[in-house]
Parts: C-alpha cells; sequence; structure tokens
C-alpha cells in the first residue's frame, strides 16, 4: 500500500471487546477467564499456546459444532482466584499471571505446563487482579 495523497475517513475502535465462535460442546460462565484456543473461545484451562482474550461478561452455551455461537468477552482489569500451592504475592506485580482454570491464576507456569493470563496489576487477600486481553 502507498502512502495517503488525500484524507480518509478515521475508524477506531476501542478495543475493549473481542468477538469470536465459540468452541464445540462448550460453555463459557459469565466471569469466566475466555481464551482463544486454537481459533475458537473457550473457557481458561491449564494448557499451552492458549491466548487469554477476556472475561465473559454473559453465559453462553453451545451445544454444537465450533462456531455456532458466539461470545464478545471484555478486556480489561479483572479479579481472579489466586491458586493457594502457586500464589501470587505483592513482589510479582507487573508480572505474567499463569492460567490455571477459567477463575484461577497463578505465580508460574507451572513447569511448562499453563498460559500466561495477563499482567498481575493489584494483590488482595481474597484474589488477584490481572489485566486480561492486551
Amino acid at each position: 500500500m502507498t502512502a495517503m495523497s488525500q484524507a480518509r475517513s478515521v475508524v477506531e475502535s476501542k478495543a475493549e471487546f473481542t468477538s469470536g465462535p465459540v468452541k464445540a460442546a462448550t460453555t463459557i460462565f459469565q466471569g469466566a477467564l475466555v481464551v482463544n484456543d486454537g481459533g475458537v473461545l473457550g473457557p481458561g484451562r491449564t494448557a499451552l499456546n492458549l491466548v487469554a482474550i477476556g472475561v465473559a461478561e454473559q453465559t453462553v452455551t453451545n451445544p454444537g459444532a465450533a462456531g455456532e455461537k458466539r461470545i464478545t468477552p471484555r478486556r480489561g482489569t479483572f479479579k481472579f482466584a489466586n491458586l493457594g500451592a502457586d500464589a501470587i504475592t505483592e513482589a510479582d506485580l507487573g508480572k505474567d499471571a499463569y492460567i490455571v482454570d477459567d477463575q484461577t491464576v497463578a505465580k508460574t507456569s507451572g513447569a511448562n505446563t499453563r498460559s500466561v493470563a495477563g499482567k498481575i496489576i493489584q494483590v488482595d487477600s481474597d484474589g488477584v487482579f490481572v489485566r486480561v486481553g492486551f
């Protein structure tokens, strides 16, 4: 593509939401961490090569084939449960949190078995705030 030679319309996306097809035979619950799992969206789980997309704002059940239902997760900073056996502490602020399941994050990759959930923003006594989807 060549450089502009005249004005063009500005098209902007706030990039707050991402829409995608739901994995086959899958339910994603409201509040769940949503991941790109091989080109379809599903709930967070312990696995490699998942990409954290955001958090589900509604429950979506796809009883059929991949893509028969869609979901629009929201990007942002959300509170998740902190895995006690691999707990995130305030010393981890700014580091990566790792996906354990659709509501839990951990400090480490679990010997290279977990994907990155996002950046650790805040640690509370009852959970961890993680910036997801960026």
